[in-house]
């Protein structure tokens, strides 16, 4: 991981995607502290399919309705 100042990585920022590209990552700070972070990105995710679980999950009737107690506690 490299870090660097932000105005050094205003003036060499194709550098810093080059170090990028490689698979490192690159903290960028102003007065010592981490304002960014760039880093690769992850090739070959797939993408999430809906209703997978449908089926085989089970919500009580009362999900909703919560006890008086907890309910005054979040009114309060």
């Amino acid at each position: 991981m490299l870090t660097i100042d932000k105005h050094e990585a205003q003036t060499c920022f194709e550098k810093l995607l080059k170090h990028v590209s490689k698979g490192k990552s690159v903290h960028i700070t102003e007065s010592g502290k981490v304002i960014a972070q760039l880093i690769p990105t992850v090739e070959g995710r797939t993408t999430r399919k809906l209703g997978l679980l449908k089926g085989q999950i089970k919500i009580a009737p009362d999900f909703d309705n919560l006890p008086d107690d907890i309910l005054a506690a979040f009114n309060n």
